[in-house]
């Protein structure tokens, strides 16, 4: 008998706690087998730099209304100790899976029971259209209740500040300490100062901004823009609500909609997961392209920040890109398109974090813009826009489907992304090309970066303290060599040192503290490693370099480097 998580189970059958939630504790405290017990209580969900995120049940290692409480009430007294006397204001909004929206009232109800106007939307909407609302109305903060494309078990939190990015330090460890505090529900104030509530509707005003910086649209003709048919899915998700019509604005008319997964459902009922980077997730909208002829599928994931593409290849097939091809067709294509209508400037930037792929780099270095690396997490991207205030961020994005472009939102936006992508298709047909010949021109142009995503999952306790010991033994034993070439560099975001092997020289990389490792090798193969934020995974990124003769090339040259994959993969792992 575990009796220290029986006694923090136990708080839980107080009167301050609902009917429902105290019937599901004593059920968990009756049954002999203490598993489900143990995982609900055995520590405090944690208040990450992102927030919090979590499997949705009774228990302090769950999410539900009284973790968002307390989470909420350690935030608001945050605010209160940075704007003292001020009026407080915030936006929350809500994706479409169970208990969202119950959990995005509880939020609002702490805003305003603490004397903070809380502008909640009227219904889930996507996790961009938050960021622009702290903006447009010039809130403090904003909070969004989502898990992104985690499983329908799952739900989460995440806070913004009044720049409209996600937390970042060093207000991440401030609020964090604030919501550490929280020991009770009872120091939660939730009743009261509903004057100070009010319902949210900003559809017109975002997707107008948005289609401002669109760089060809106008210039198209409507035949043009029609000359691609496109299929689109949101997954179960809040996209349907904004993108079709998004589209439809932008004179993208000839779209698609795949129907079953149009009606937001947090239970992802024609799914096994609801994200864009799992082939399964494409079933429908592939099938729906194959039957109506479309070349060009887009999908999102249930809070429309990630898009995930496919299109046609030479075989006429339809090909799902990753997410680092996504980027850099779109840096390329907005880049182009700046310097060949002269408005590309000398300040203007990209961002992109350290395991996406270098193709950007190259991209970046061949129209002089500058590229600034931050950690996994679009808030870094964020933070940089933030710093370089008096530069012009151009694009930015991730290798997991995340992508932004200018400066309306501060987070990863699948919705501007979703326009651009339409756009950058209808130019390519109307010069008689497809977004597979621009892919490969990239190839041609910069060489083929290939990269590949190994995720292993180790659910619970046990799984988290497997994955702990895991990255502990790539630390205290690096490989030597990867696959017979050499390993020439260590970087530790842990430690904050980077290694050249051949010489033992150690310089500091400048960034915040994270637990990632990375190998780079004398053929350029980069290894990334890294526990996920957000799932009870570790995750190893791997990027692959080859130099491509011609197109006919292709294909062999990407054999070889999958053929090196699982080499590396079997020595690694």
């Amino acid at each position: 008998m575990n009796v220290e998580i029986r006694k923090r189970a136990e708080v839980w059958l107080g009167p301050e706690y609902d009917e429902r939630t105290r019937a599901e504790v004593k059920r968990m405290l009756d049954n002999e087998d203490e598993s489900e017990l143990i995982e609900c209580f055995y520590k405090d969900l944690e208040f990450g730099t992102g927030g919090l995120r979590g499997i949705m049940g009774p228990g302090t290692n769950r999410m539900n209304n009284f973790t968002v409480g307390m989470a909420t009430q350690g935030l608001v007294n945050y605010l209160k100790k940075q704007f003292p006397g001020k009026q407080l204001s915030g936006v929350v909004a809500c994706d479409s899976r169970n208990n969202s929206r119950d959990l995005a009232d509880v939020v609002a109800y702490v805003f305003v029971a603490n004397g903070i106007k809380a502008y909640l939307f009227s219904d889930p909407r996507p996790t961009p259209e938050l960021s622009f609302a702290i903006r447009h109305l010039k809130c403090d903060t904003g909070v969004v209740i989502t898990a992104s494309h985690n499983p329908k078990e799952y739900n989460g939190y995440k806070a913004y500040w009044n720049d409209g990015s996600q937390v970042v330090e060093p207000h991440d460890a401030g609020i964090i300490a604030e919501v550490s505090a929280i020991k009770s529900v009872n120091e939660v104030n939730y009743k009261g100062g509903m004057e100070l509530f009010r319902l949210l509707q900003l559809d017109d005003y975002y997707l107008n901004a948005l289609a401002t910086l669109m760089r060809r649209t106008e210039e198209l003709s409507s035949e043009e823009k029609c000359a691609n048919k496109i299929v689109y899915t949101g997954l179960h998700g809040t996209g349907s609500t904004v993108i079709p019509k998004f589209l439809k604005q932008l004179g993208y008319t000839n779209h698609l909609c795949v129907s079953a997964q149009s009606v937001m459902d947090g239970n992802f009922p024609t799914v096994e997961s609801p994200n864009p980077e799992d082939p399964r997730a494409w079933k429908l909208a592939l099938e729906l392209a194959e039957e109506s002829g479309a070349n060009l599928a887009l999908a999102t994931d249930p809070d429309a920040d990630r898009a995930g593409v496919a299109i046609r290849d030479d075989k006429n097939e339809l090909r799902l890109l990753n997410g680092n091809q996504t980027a850099a067709l779109l840096a390329y294509y907005i880049l182009d398109t700046l310097k060949e209508k002269e408005l590309l400037l000398k300040k203007d930037y990209m961002v992109k974090t350290i395991v996406t792929s270098s193709l950007l780099n190259a991209i970046a270095k061949h129209f002089g813009v500058k590229i600034f690396e931050v950690l996994t997490g679009f808030k870094y991207i964020a933070a940089v826009i933030r710093e370089k205030s008096r530069q012009r961020f151009v694009c930015g994005g991730e290798e997991s489907y995340g992508f932004l472009i200018g400066n309306y939102v501060r987070d990863k936006d699948a919705v501007v992304t979703c326009g651009m992508i339409a756009e950058m298709a209808a130019m390519a047909s109307k010069n008689g090309k497809t977004l597979y010949d621009l892919l490969m021109e990239l190839y041609l142009r910069f060489g083929l970066f290939h990269d590949r995503m190994l995720s292993l999952t180790r659910k619970g306790k046990d799984g988290l303290e497997e994955i702990q010991s895991m990255m502990k033994n790539y630390r205290d034993n690096p490989p030597k060599t990867i696959d017979g070439s050499e390993v020439v560099a260590i970087s530790d975001y842990l430690s904050l040192e980077h290694r050249k092997t051949s010489t033992g020289r150690v310089t500091r990389i400048n960034q915040p503290q994270s637990d990632v490792l990375q190998f780079l090798t004398s053929d350029k193969t980069l290894i990334s490693i890294r526990p996920s934020g957000t799932e009870p995974k570790i995750k190893f990124y791997f990027e692959l370099r080859a130099e491509l003769n011609d197109r006919a090339d292709y294909q062999n040259k990407l054999d070889m480097l999958n053929a090196k994959y699982d080499r590396i993969t079997k020595e690694l792992i």
